[in-house]
């Protein structure tokens, strides 16, 4: 996703209507093109504002799984990274 916009190019994907893993490579797609500076001006920061875009879907997602295993697990997180005696 690192060539440059352009308005013959067809509308992109609802944010909304992408999985998790599909948001997440695309974001990592806009990162590396935003690195690699070979866009416009112009394209870049619509690149960069898809990317926010991205970002702030991701984290409500990764929000609204933290909620879900908090009800599962009695409200409560548990760590799991520690070995349990």
């Amino acid at each position: 996703m690192n060539k440059p916009l352009s308005t013959d190019q067809p509308p992109e994907t609802p944010v909304e209507e992408l999985s998790y893993e599909q948001a997440l490579a695309e974001l990592e797609s806009i990162v590396a093109g935003l690195e690699k500076g070979d866009d416009t001006l112009e394209a870049s920061l619509a690149l960069y504002e898809r990317g926010q875009l991205l970002v702030r879907y991701c984290e409500r997602m990764l929000e609204q799984a933290e909620l879900k295993i908090q009800s599962l697990s009695g409200d409560e997180l548990v760590d799991t990274s520690q070995p349990s005696d």
